[in-house]
């Protein structure tokens, strides 16, 4: 019962503390890729902590996934574990956890759905507003211009992925303003952010009271468009993706003393425009391999007796 009590509160504890620490830090701003990565790992790690417990919970309940479990483990390994002395709640527990599992399962396929019926829905309209030339193929372009009298852009990501433009962002959009602008959305298609967004509003939803998973949701729709500023100001210049994000959204109101839905747009262009020295190489690199190693601490906690036991 020991290592599957050490591995839920391992989990729990990383899940509590891990939102505090990251919005006390004020690094990942300066270093967006790598906060998503660490997330990431967070994530992984809390989520393996919590499998882990379910499968030595499991073993302890029921002969038949013990035997499944240490098939091919000598005695002393399964002696190690004490799993005879686990009791009642070993169920419980089993039970419990693999609930969640299942449930997780579940968000994480309605949000695909959702995902994948808000993209047709879009494409739908899309091809509404901008019918098919006599011989083009749905998806042949890459680029798609609206007549639009609002400025706007989106990447629309799928098999087939495109960039929506309107004839009003053209009109405003200046010079390499409108380069910027395709390089900050090429820069989400090529991370893959939408899949970080759908995994994080499939975990927050499923789980709205786990505070990891809730930050988790809130943090990457903030880093992952921190990240994409990024790809574009290294090539064209932070002014320039800076004032691109103004013609785009002055219209709006989210430049008011009003909060808006798009309250982070004012922060995002403050950070372009009053640009911090980046972190290290080194300390850039400490960072990723910490967050790293955050996942193979439930696997240490988990083998460490069965190694023990075969020393």
């Amino acid at each position: 019962m020991l290592v599957s009590l050490a591995l839920l509160l391992l989990g729990a504890l990383a899940a509590v503390v891990t939102p505090r620490l990251m919005a006390r830090a004020e690094w990942p701003e300066r270093e967006p890729v790598v906060a998503l990565w660490v997330w990431q790992c967070v994530v992984a790690g809390v989520l393996l902590s919590f499998g882990l417990s379910m499968t030595f919970s499991a073993a302890a309940a029921w002969q038949a996934v013990r035997g499944q479990v240490f098939a091919p483990a000598p005695h002393a390994v399964v002696e190690a574990y004490a799993l005879a002395a686990y009791g009642p709640w070993s169920a419980v527990i089993a039970v419990l956890l693999a609930l969640g599992g299942v449930w997780t399962g579940a968000m994480l396929t309605r949000e695909i759905r959702r995902a994948r019926l808000r993209r047709r829905r879009r494409r739908a309209e899309l091809l509404v507003r901008s019918p098919l030339m006599p011989g083009e193929e749905a998806g042949s372009s890459w680029l798609v211009v609206l007549e639009g009298e609002r400025p706007d852009a989106w990447w629309l990501p799928g098999n087939a992925p495109q960039l929506v433009i309107t004839t009003a962002a053209l009109g405003r959009l200046k010079g390499r303003q409108l380069d910027a602008v395709l390089a900050h959305e090429q820069g989400h298609a090529q991370a893959r952010h939408d899949w970080l967004l759908h995994c994080s509003a499939a975990l927050a939803t499923g789980f709205p009271q786990v505070p990891v998973f809730a930050a988790f949701r809130d943090e990457m729709h903030r880093l992952v468009e921190l990240a994409a500023d990024d790809v574009a100001s290294r090539r064209f210049g932070r002014l320039t993706i800076a004032l691109a994000l103004v013609e785009l959204n002055e219209d709006r109101g989210v430049f008011g003393p009003c909060p808006t839905p798009d309250a982070q747009l004012p922060l995002r262009v403050d950070r372009l425009l009053s640009p911090v020295e980046r972190l290290t190489a080194g300390r850039r690199l400490r960072l990723t391999a910490a967050a790293a190693l955050v996942p193979v601490v439930p696997l240490l906690v988990a083998f460490v007796p069965g190694l023990s036991a075969l020393g």
